[in-house]
């Protein structure tokens, strides 16, 4: 299997968030959505521990979002690209997330600064990797959030194996073929991340600043046409 960027980028996010739900009590770094629902139940059960980081998640990921189309505007008026800047902005958030977490791990059972900090870096870095999508990896099958790209996958596989004319089996094979190895790449980097925890807890954030440097390395195998 080729070591493409969107496999890197996908293994990067199952990881990030995995990692950072086990090691920052229920903090999802790579999307929002599931902050709300760990929100919404620390609120009501005795357990309060990292509310104020699943409180903060929205708001950090709404203006790292906006801070990056802001920045990639700026580029565009001088007519350059952001790119390159963006990923070593990622790369630049995880390794302070990781230099952080290697003094403070594992954090402690309250919403103590570091464990806050470091949250809050991830999720500034996954909101760039979701941006950036949306900027130049347009053609790309989406790497952060598996629920369309699962439920495309079954709609494929379901006009696969109709009898429909209409049907373009080349254009829903070709698809299939590169939202499964995403799909897969994601879970993977979720296992990996469990491991990592369970086994080598205080390394477990070290891990997403090599990966990008991985896919700085891999930055222009991604389709742009």
């Amino acid at each position: 299997m080729n070591l493409n960027l969107s496999k890197i980028l996908s293994f990067n996010a199952g990881y990030v968030d995995t990692a950072s739900f086990l090691a920052i009590h229920g903090l999802f770094a790579a999307h929002v959505t599931g902050n709300f629902v760990t929100l919404g139940a620390a609120l009501v059960s005795d357990n309060h521990t990292g509310t104020m980081a699943k409180l903060f998640a929205l708001p950090m990921f709404c203006l790292m979002v906006f801070s990056v189309r802001f920045i990639d505007l700026k580029f565009v008026n001088i007519q350059k690209s952001s790119y390159h800047f963006l990923l070593q902005s990622m790369f630049l958030l995880f390794t302070l997330a990781a230099v952080i977490s290697l003094f403070y791990l594992p954090f402690p059972d309250d919403d103590n600064w570091a464990a806050f900090i470091t949250g809050m870096l991830l999720v500034g870095a996954m909101a760039i990797q979701n941006a950036v999508h949306r900027i130049h990896w347009l053609k790309e099958t989406p790497t952060t959030v598996m629920t369309g790209s699962t439920t495309q996958l079954m709609i494929d596989v379901a006009d696969l194996f109709s009898k429909r004319p209409e049907n373009n089996r080349g254009q829903l094979s070709a698809r299939f073929r590169s939202i499964l190895p995403t799909m897969f790449s994601f879970a993977l980097g979720c296992a990996v991340a469990a491991i990592v925890y369970k086994f080598a807890l205080i390394w477990i954030f070290i891990v997403p600043p090599v990966l990008m440097l991985l896919a700085y390395w891999k930055k222009e195998q991604y389709k742009k046409d």
